[in-house]
């Protein structure tokens, strides 16, 4: 017996011709035509498939054209069949293909972002930042990390160049040094924002922190707490973020006099393992360094651990200072000091560029946003207690 797929009565149901080669039906009681669903050779078949367009025309027993308006809210739609239409959606679970919509529309109201870790605080935390102004916008984020690999961030930006993003947000690997798979979607008219480690080569928007007079400040506060020689753990020389710090601590030394060694300069790939090999290399120089600036935060407690693994204290034997805080920075033994880089402020910042650029099209200027970090001085460089905060 047929039952009704609207009001489930079996009662009231009669044939009423066919529809494309198959039965159609009316039921009496609540004036309704309908189409039985095809039984699946596979009964998980229709679940695991997620219902088209088609799928609803063909259990209502209408066009897709009419389904198409019913979904839109045409008014040429009479109320019953508009009723219809959404009660077997609903039913199907039918939900519209983002994708076909954009090729129409032109746009998804979705923003690419690119980093190099979802795991590392500064880069989650830079992402929430983005979420919260592009969400207020109407916009939806669409987040992959390289995982610091150039290959997987050539092909993540590839793939949502594909499912067609409206921008990209991007944050390049340690590995980035061509970046052709940034340069074409921006001569495209694509939106494209680099935010902290940002490529010259491409005429965008950007977000950077002031590396080099955050690296300065660290540098000089070291200096002023009687370091002599002073290492500095550099980043790969490819990043302009490793260049820029590396410019500012070479401008503070100059400053206050002190020699330039090109043995306390190295530039690693910010592996732990690279990390403690540099430190083993510094310490058995005839006169080791007596303070080591990391530039990268992580490399920073990679150092405090290996110091404390060979029986040097920090900060009486060897000063430690990095760049970039995050929480664990106030928890380990001693606190570490180190700058500061407001990464939720220059997610917010980068995602307003994007914002901005989408409401002036081609009438948008690229600039570069400079955020300046703040200086925060703990144990790990300094024998007193208590920590402070120099803008």
């Amino acid at each position: 017996m047929i039952k009704c797929v609207k009001c489930s009565l079996p009662d009231e149901v009669m044939k009423a011709g066919f529809v494309r080669g198959r039965q159609r039906y009316y039921c009496k009681s609540c004036e309704y035509h309908f189409t039985q669903e095809k039984a699946s050779a596979n009964p998980t078949e229709r679940r695991r498939r997620q219902a088209t367009i088609a799928d609803v025309a063909k259990q209502v027993g209408v066009a897709l054209s009419t389904v198409s308006r019913a979904l839109n809210g045409h008014s040429d739609i009479s109320a019953t069949t508009r009723q219809a239409i959404l009660d077997v959606a609903r039913q199907l679970d039918y939900q519209p293909n983002l994708l076909a919509q954009s090729l129409k529309s032109r746009a998804t109201s979705t923003i690419g972002v690119v980093i190099p870790d979802i795991e590392r605080p500064f880069f989650a935390t830079a992402v929430s930042g983005i979420q919260q102004i592009a969400t207020e916008a109407g916009y939806r984020v669409m987040i992959c990390q390289s995982k610091e690999s150039y290959q997987a961030e050539v092909s993540n930006v590839q793939a949502l160049i594909a499912s067609r993003v409206d921008g990209l947000l991007i944050c390049h690997s340690r590995e980035t040094e061509n970046f052709d798979h940034v340069k074409d979607p921006a001569r495209r008219g694509i939106p494209v924002v680099h935010f902290d480690r940002v490529c010259n080569e491409v005429n965008s928007a950007k977000v950077i922190l002031d590396d080099r007079l955050g690296a300065y400040n660290v540098t000089e506060h070291l200096i002023e707490q009687g370091c002599r020689r002073i290492a500095i753990l550099a980043g790969p020389a490819s990043l302009l973020i490793s260049r820029q710090r590396q410019a500012g601590y070479l401008s503070a030394l100059r400053k206050h006099g002190l020699p330039i060694e090109e043995e306390l300069q190295v530039h690693i790939d910010f592996r732990t393992a690279s990390a403690e090999a540099c430190l083993d290399a510094w310490l058995a120089l005839p006169e080791p360094p007596d303070a080591i600036f990391a530039i990268n935060y992580t490399n920073a407690f990679d150092l405090l651990l290996a110091l404390k693994k060979r029986g040097l204290r920090v900060p009486e034997d060897m000063a430690i200072v990095g760049f970039g805080d995050e929480f664990l920075a106030s928890l380990i033994e001693p606190g570490l000091t180190t700058v500061d880089l407001h990464p939720y402020r220059i997610g917010q910042q980068a995602a307003s560029l994007f914002l901005e650029q989408m409401a002036q099209k081609e009438n948008f200027v690229p600039r570069t946003c400079v955020i300046a970090g703040d200086l925060i001085i703990r144990q790990s460089s300094l024998k007193g207690q208590g920590e402070r905060v120099r803008v």
